[in-house]
This record gives structure tokens, C-alpha cells and sequence, in this order.
């Protein structure tokens, strides 16, 4: 790993950011409400509204910049109720549904769930949610992250202001730089699994980091919500593969309603156990309006996503066999030694079938390495971090970071495409392969080109990209 200046990148977004120092007795922007809804930092097995009802959140809706309710097509369900489809307004206090004049815009005829930062009277009589109460993590823990936030990145039509300056970087002076903005990454997706660590456990956290990774992007609720109901049994007599499969794609509603002549062997079998649990989860299964199963790749369809979930269900010790694997093998060695343990053996069905109901031929693995790398990166690798943060000394932070840093560069994607164009340019620049090199251009996207426009009006990162290639001392100051 190229050494570099202690933490310069976090600086540099210090100085481009306004910092305020939030206290609890504070109230936040609209938009950083919004951001904690879209990531759901919150303690979701505690949820309540303000008349006293529980809330279960299976999807917390799309996000929408344009008129109308903050959040389109959320689903959630109150109590043991059905599960409810609809929309989600944002605002400060409740008497923001009559201030806004929401009340009487038929733009928001289908919300379902009033979301607000702290308790008052409720004009509306939708159910309210206060958000402060039930927070993952204090205010001012969550300021850091929230400035970090942003919306995604923006169509790239030119080339970057930061373009010219980056270039003129030589090899290792990059390297450097993306290696600081992967470790800003890194410490950030730490953060948000340490946080969810302290109210459900730390190998619980991992399992649903794990099975909300598997996810096509707009399916990542619905499995993590799938990992909620079907925790992680630990060492204790695991259930069975094809029992732990009926239970996941059960709840996740995908099991067919009704058996026929043509039906295959293994859908009758996963039957068999469906029914013995169908009566302690009927109130808990998902409705088919979460999943978006349009225009999906077959190896990325959910129900294969679930069955080498229910493999995983069967192995013991899953979290342990991971740190094992990833900590103890050599850097050359970690990738296989993570695949060893989230890899399934073979299965009969699975292997020649992409769903439940398609035709016997030939298929993907259910696993593949592009798959294992996303995971450790973006889950295995700041879970670890964040533990290691925990322990005494620095060697195991030190330890995880190293192979953070070697882990060799996953599948080249639209989003990678575009960010280096936008930044660097498509010249590979004879970097390394290293998956956290991708982590950092995607880190500095989010950081810096989604807070501006396509041409960069107003950015300060070219200016200090050419101070500090100039002076690198100047990243500390």
C-alpha cells in the first residue's frame, strides 16, 4: 500500500464542507431527514408511530427529486397487518402536512406513513413516525456521515474540472490519493455496520450486510429484510439447506400457491417445510410489489439470491469462518479463501435452473468470484474494520486495512466507466488492479461530483488536487 500524508482526504473535505456541531436539542435539515430514511439509520425493530402502532419497514421507497411525496412506492406494514404499498413524506414536525399544503395536493393522495424528526400533533390523521426517538446512532455521531451523503452521480457530458489536475498526477501520487478517498469509504461503511452491530449483535450485522449485498440495487431492501426475519442461527443446529431455502423464498412469497402434476421434485420438497412454517410467518411475508424483477440479468433474480443464502444459513459459524479466511490466509490466498467459505457445494436444482420456474439447462454458479469481492469490500472488509476499531492496539485495524488494500479490483460496471472518465480519463494509468482503487474513484464521485454540476461550477476539489500535487504537505493543513 502507497503511504500516504495521515488522512488528507478526510481534511480536504473538512475544509469544502460546513461542519456544523449538531446537539441532540437540534433540529436537522429536511434533507438530512431524507438521507437517514433512504439508508435507514434507524433501529427498525423498534419503530413506532405516534399513536403507538409498530411499523415494520420493507422498503423504504425511491427517492424522488421532483414534486411531490419525498419517497414513491415505499412498502410497510403496521402491526401484523397486511402489508401496505404507498408513498412517504418527509417533513420537520407533523403540522408540516398542513403548512406544506399537502393536504388538499392530490400529488399526495397515496401516502401512506408521515415521517417527521420529532412528535406533536397530528393534523392528518395518516400515521405519523417520529424519527428522533429511534435513531441507530446520536445526532452528532451521524453529522459526519450525513455531510458525506449525496445523491448519486450525475450524467457525465464533459470531462471533470479535476480531469487536467488528476492527470498530471504521477502514478504513485494517484494511487495515493484514491487510497486516501478508499479509506474515507472504508470508515464510513464501517461506521453504518458498526452501528447496527450495537442493537442486533455483530455476526447479525454481517448476515444481513451479507444478504442485502446480494441485491440487485432496488432489491437490497426486501433481502435485507428477508436477513431480519431469518436471522443467522450461529452455532447452534443450523436448519437443513433445503429447509432454510423454503423458509427464505417462503417469506420472500416466491414459493408457487399451488402444486401441480408438472411441478418439480425440489419445489414439492420445499413445500413440505413451507408448510410446517407458514402459520409463524404468514403475517411476515413479503408482497410482490417489493421485489423489481423487471430487466434483471437471471443470475442476479433474487430467488438464486436467496437459495445461496439458505446455503449459508447451513454452514456454522459463518462469521467466524469468514474472519478466518479473510485475516488468516495471504493476500495472493484471500479471495479463494473467502469463496471456500461462501461458495455452496453442489445443488442439484439450483445448478441447472436460474428460477424456481424456468426450464432445466444450464446455469451460473450461484456464487462467482466478481460477487465475493462487491461482499468484502463493501461488507466483510468494514465489518471487520469496525470490530478491529473496538480491540486494543493497532494491529488488527492495520491487519484488516492491508488486505483492504490488496484485494485485486472487481468487475469494471457502467458507474466505474463513467467516474473515470469523468475524473481521470479511460487510460488505465497503469494503476494496480486493486478493488479499493475502484472504492476511491467511486468515493470521490460521491464526494465532489455530486455536489456540483456537469461543469464543475463551484468545486474546490481541482484546486486542491493542484496544491497538493504541488506541495503533498499541504493535504494536512
Amino acid at each position: 500500500m502507497t503511504q500516504t500524508t495521515a488522512e488528507f482526504y478526510s481534511r480536504w473535505l473538512e475544509r469544502v464542507r460546513s461542519a456544523p456541531a449538531f446537539q441532540e436539542d437540534q433540529t436537522p435539515p429536511e434533507r438530512w431527514l431524507q438521507h437517514l430514511w433512504r439508508h435507514q439509520r434507524l433501529h427498525r425493530e423498534t419503530l413506532r408511530t405516534l399513536d403507538g402502532r409498530s411499523v415494520r419497514v420493507l422498503h423504504p421507497g425511491f427517492w424522488n427529486r421532483s414534486a411531490g411525496p419525498d419517497f414513491k412506492g415505499a412498502i410497510v406494514q403496521f402491526e401484523d397487518g397486511p402489508a401496505c404499498s404507498g408513498d412517504v413524506e418527509i417533513d420537520l414536525q407533523p403540522a408540516g402536512w398542513t403548512g406544506h399544503g399537502h393536504a388538499g395536493n392530490p400529488a399526495y393522495r397515496r401516502v401512506i406513513l408521515h415521517v417527521v424528526w420529532q412528535e406533536g400533533v397530528n393534523p392528518s390523521g395518516i400515521p405519523v413516525l417520529p424519527m428522533r426517538p429511534s435513531l441507530d446512532s446520536p445526532l452528532e455521531e451521524l453529522v459526519p456521515w450525513l455531510l458525506g451523503e449525496a445523491p448519486g452521480l450525475i450524467p457525465a457530458n464533459v470531462r471533470g474540472g479535476c480531469s487536467a489536475p488528476l492527470r498530471r498526477l504521477d502514478p504513485p501520487a494517484l494511487q495515493a490519493l484514491l487510497e486516501e478517498a478508499a479509506r474515507h469509504r472504508l470508515a464510513r461503511k464501517a461506521t453504518e455496520l458498526g452501528a447496527r452491530a450495537r442493537h442486533i449483535g455483530w455476526d447479525q450485522a454481517l448476515w444481513e450486510g451479507l444478504v442485502g449485498g446480494l441485491g440487485y440495487r432496488h432489491n437490497t431492501w426486501p433481502l435485507r429484510r428477508l436477513a431480519e426475519l431469518v436471522p443467522l442461527a450461529g452455532t447452534n443446529a443450523p436448519l437443513p439447506v433445503e429447509q432454510s431455502q423454503a423458509r427464505l423464498l417462503g417469506i420472500a412469497g416466491f414459493l408457487p400457491p399451488d402444486l401441480t402434476a408438472g411441478t418439480p421434485p425440489y419445489v414439492r420438497r420445499l413445500w413440505d417445510h413451507w408448510w410446517r412454517d407458514r402459520d409463524q410467518f404468514v403475517h411476515r411475508v413479503l408482497p410482490p410489489e417489493v421485489w423489481h424483477l423487471k430487466g434483471l440479468r437471471p443470475a442476479n433474480h433474487p430467488q438464486r439470491r436467496l437459495a445461496l443464502a439458505g446455503h449459508w444459513l447451513n454452514g456454522p459459524r459463518l462469521a467466524n469462518r469468514l474472519v478466518q479466511a479473510v485475516l488468516g490466509s495471504d493476500d495472493a490466498e484471500g479471495v479463494e479463501a473467502a469463496m471456500e467459505v461462501l461458495r455452496p457445494g453442489i445443488d442439484p436444482f439450483w445448478d441447472a435452473h436460474w428460477t424456481l420456474g424456468s426450464r432445466e439447462g444450464t446455469a451460473s454458479p450461484l456464487l462467482g468470484e466478481a460477487r465475493v469481492t462487491d461482499l468484502a469490500v463493501n461488507v466483510i472488509l468494514p465489518w471487520l474494520w469496525a470490530r478491529a476499531q473496538l480491540a486494543t492496539g493497532g494491529d488488527a485495524t492495520t491487519q484488516v486495512e492491508r488486505r483492504y488494500f490488496s484485494w485485486p479490483a472487481g468487475e469494471d460496471n457502467a458507474v466505474l466507466r463513467m467516474a473515470r472518465q469523468r475524473l481521470i480519463g479511460m487510460e488505465p494509468r497503469r494503476l494496480p488492479r486493486r478493488a479499493a482503487l475502484q472504492q476511491g474513484l467511486l468515493q470521490i464521485s460521491d464526494d465532489f461530483c455530486s455536489a456540483t454540476d456537469s461543469l464543475c461550477n463551484g468545486c474546490g476539489f481541482p484546486a486542491l488536487v493542484e496544491a497538493w500535487r504541488g506541495n503533498p504537505g499541504a493535504g494536512e493543513s
